[in-house]
């Protein structure tokens, strides 16, 4: 689709004129710029970047891809930055409201916006389809069904959503608002019961968020992101200036936005693990965002949860009001979680 009346939303992918392919990250961007993070990189272009690369190849069009073995490691990220400094610095944008570089594309390098829902809708409608989109239309068909989301309310992400799939790729969901997450949780849940799925749980978090599973030999994954009336996050109402790294426990009381990223988690009773992370009244966080989709949906209402992060003072620059919060996923250092006790 053209970047003239698109509003930008979590996780749709970003071809740019060069080939590099972007995933939009989140819902707040400056103006003529989308943030992003940078998942594939042309095998032309992959000596620039001094980081190890997957033996496996992606064509997109004629476009040959390589991506790296990490993804979202504070260090891979740093090289990342470091990188396009010194080849490609259109690509990365000083923040003034956060006060650093960010990873971001200019909507006049994107040569096109792929959208899941509308990547998903032409997967429905192809005349011949492989084995791997059937078996998509297939699961689609049947989560919809079990859970009362609409087919329209879905989308596929990934390499299957770009038609450069292997035999071997997963089938990567997103659905769209919160409350149709929480039915197609309940459903998947119900159906894992049932024998239908398997959930795949390889790290302890995976018991948490159950988001991965296994259907006909097929892992698949699903996320949410945020239905267009469920955002509100215009770019420079608030400034974010980072205090102090904090690791203490606490108290969710609320899981309405917990499964977006970024994941939002008002919090209570914020109890430090040490005495570098006890904080006067005032810069005890009302909530903790995490910035690395590995931390969403993976605790409720009432749950206790360890959290290591940077505190981070938010001033609204239209009300003057401050506030604090505790950020996971700084690309600062490596330590940063958030984890049911």
């Amino acid at each position: 689709m053209a970047t003239k009346d698109w509003i930008p939303r979590d996780g749709e992918t970003l071809l740019t004129k060069e080939g590099f392919i972007f995933y939009v990250f989140g819902y707040e961007h400056p103006d003529n710029r989308v943030f992003a993070f940078l998942k594939y990189i042309p095998s032309r272009l992959a000596h620039h970047f001094p980081i190890r690369f997957l033996e496996q190849k992606w064509k997109l069009g004629n476009i040959e891809l390589s991506r790296p073995q990490k993804l979202y490691t504070a260090k891979n990220y740093q090289k990342f930055v470091a990188t396009l400094r010194k080849t490609f610095p259109h690509y990365l944008y000083c923040c003034p409201f956060r006060g650093k570089e960010v990873l971001s594309v200019p909507l006049d390098h994107i040569e096109r916006v792929y959208l899941p829902g509308e990547c998903l809708q032409e997967i429905f409608k192809k005349e011949k389809k492989d084995a791997l989109q059937k078996e998509a239309v297939e699961l689609v068909s049947l989560l919809s069904k079990e859970s009362g989301v609409p087919i329209q309310d879905f989308g596929i992400h990934g390499s299957v959503g770009l038609n450069m799939h292997s035999e071997y790729s997963d089938i990567d969901l997103v659905v769209y608002g919160s409350d149709n997450f929480k039915k197609l949780e309940a459903a998947v849940n119900r159906l894992a019961d049932e024998g239908v799925f398997s959930h795949v749980c390889t790290k302890k978090i995976d018991y948490a968020r159950k988001h991965r599973g296994r259907y006909n030999d097929r892992r698949f994954v699903y996320n949410a992101v945020r239905k267009y009336d469920e955002i509100d996050a215009p770019h420079g109402k608030l400034r974010y200036t980072p205090v102090q790294n904090v690791s203490f426990s606490c108290m969710v009381v609320d899981d309405s936005e917990n499964m977006f990223r970024p994941a939002i988690y008002p919090i209570t009773d914020y109890q430090p693990d040490d005495s570098a992370s006890e904080l006067s009244e005032e810069q005890v966080p009302a909530k903790v965002q995490s910035m690395i989709g590995y931390y969403r949906n993976v605790a409720r209402k009432g749950d206790r949860v360890k959290v290591s992060g940077t505190l981070e003072r938010v001033e609204n620059l239209e009300t003057g009001e401050v506030s604090y919060q505790v950020v996971v996923g700084t690309a600062t250092r490596e330590k940063e979680y958030l984890e049911p006790v």
